[in-house]
Parts: C-alpha cells; sequence; structure tokens
C-alpha cells in the first residue's frame, strides 16, 4: 500500500497530532503518497457552531500549512491537499464556491449527516428506519453525481439495524450507482481501532460481489493509525475473509 488518502488534523476537533507526525508515520511505514482530508468547514447559518469540523477562517491556515510541508518533504513523499466533505443540497454549491479557491488536489465525500449537520440525523447512530436508510443513500447518490469526489469514505457508515433484505436493497442502489460512476468505495481501517460497526461483513459482501472498486483508507485521527492494512488488528481476517486484495492503491484524483 503505497498511498493513503484519509488523514486528519486537530482542526476537526476530534484529532490529535501535528501534521508532521502524521507525514513522518506515514514515511516510517513506507508510504509514498500521503493525503490529508480533513473534515470541510461548512457555510452553516450564524450561529452555529460545529463541534466536528474547522471553521472557515481554518481553511488558508490548513492549505498553508500543508503547502510548506508538501515543500519541505518532497523528496521523501508526496503530500496531497484534500478535504473530506458532506454533501447537503442546502449548502453544497456555496461550499464549492468557496474551495475553489484554494489549490485542493481532491475531495473525498463522507456522508455523516443527513441531510445536513443543522438539521438532520447523524448516520452512525443505529437504527431501525427505513426511511433513514432510504435518506442516506439517496443523499450519499446525490452527492456522487456531481463526479466532483475522488471516492466514498465508509460507504458503510449508516447503522441500519433492521432486516437484511431491507438493508440490501438500498445499499445495492448505492454500490451500482458507485460502479456506473466508476467511484471506489472506502474500506475505512478506523473501523477498526476502536470496533465500529464498519467496515461492515453484509456491505462488502454484496459490493465484492457486485465487482465494486475498493480504495483502503487510514481514516487517521491520530498519527499512529498510519498503517499498513497488515499492522490493524482484524483488518486482514476482513480482507481474506472477503477476497480483497490492497493493491498500491494510488487513485486518479477527480479535479473539483
Amino acid at each position: 500500500m503505497l498511498a493513503n488518502y484519509h488523514t486528519h488534523t486537530t482542526r476537526c476537533h476530534h484529532a490529535v497530532g501535528t501534521e508532521r507526525e502524521y507525514i513522518e508515520a506515514a514515511i516510517k511505514q513506507g508510504f509514498k503518497i500521503l493525503g490529508f482530508s480533513d473534515h470541510t468547514p461548512q457555510p452553516y447559518p450564524e450561529g452555529f457552531h460545529s463541534g466536528i469540523r474547522m471553521n472557515m477562517e481554518e481553511l488558508q491556515g490548513y492549505v498553508d500549512t500543508l503547502r510548506k510541508l508538501k515543500k519541505e518533504y518532497e523528496s521523501k513523499i508526496e503530500i496531497l491537499i484534500g478535504l473530506e466533505v458532506e454533501y447537503s443540497e442546502n449548502y453544497f454549491e456555496t461550499l464549492m464556491q468557496e474551495l475553489r479557491k484554494y489549490p485542493l488536489d481532491y475531495i473525498i465525500l463522507g456522508q455523516h449527516y443527513v441531510p445536513d449537520e443543522v438539521y438532520g440525523f447523524y448516520t452512525g447512530e443505529p437504527t431501525k428506519s427505513e426511511d433513514r436508510l432510504r435518506a442516506y443513500v439517496d443523499t450519499t447518490i446525490e452527492g456522487m453525481r456531481t463526479g466532483l469526489f475522488t471516492y466514498l469514505a465508509h460507504p458503510d457508515l449508516i447503522n441500519f439495524t433492521g432486516r437484511d433484505d431491507i438493508y440490501e436493497e438500498y445499499m445495492e442502489r448505492l454500490i451500482d450507482e458507485a460502479i456506473e460512476l466508476d467511484m471506489p468505495l472506502e474500506v475505512n481501517m478506523y473501523g477498526f481501532a476502536d470496533g465500529r460497526q464498519y467496515p461492515s461483513d453484509r456491505f462488502f459482501n454484496m459490493a465484492v460481489a457486485r465487482g465494486a472498486k475498493l480504495v483502503m483508507g487510514c481514516d487517521a485521527h491520530t498519527p499512529k493509525l498510519i498503517l499498513q492494512p497488515e499492522k490493524m488488528r482484524g483488518l486482514p481476517k476482513f480482507l481474506k475473509r472477503h477476497g480483497i486484495e490492497v493493491g498500491d492503491n494510488i487513485l486518479e484524483l477527480r479535479k473539483i
């Protein structure tokens, strides 16, 4: 595995470590490409403050810091500047107008909230609601169809605890859309770090069987989670169980 595109910084308020520490960890682990993709700021209504993402005024510092480190480490590793973006019809166009002011290399789609963080629900909460499952899939597909995202992070984040046949009906739609759009789906390594509900066996049973393109993502919120897959406890067995081969993990980036 030569590339990881899913790395956070302290600006999201739930990650630790300096950018330099993440870079040094990546070099030590043998990576040739390290992409930072911290949670994007959002043009939320005045008075709403997110606890899981940088503020809009922090974006310049994020980019400036990474540009300096990119230059400093250019002989050792390629540093890419990206963001993990929530798709929301209410804010997306305004957000993209702002993001295009900066020299970003890529964005990835991470749909944590539906329809958004201000008025919606967190998709990682356990739910038996078919309506919530439908809303997650519909919103995620709408985001994918913009053609701006390099890949879909933790596609199985939706924590639907209802019947398998209902889950499969909706998630097959998402997988088939990803295949149609040639968009990789992420095997999220962070899920193994603290026993999350993802990566999900029932999701990747379908994704592999249907021929979806996959990508590995460290989703590192601490430098110690910049790891090769064989060093993440539980992950090698998961990959073997589903017949997933890692490869070099290098992607063609979609410009925004």
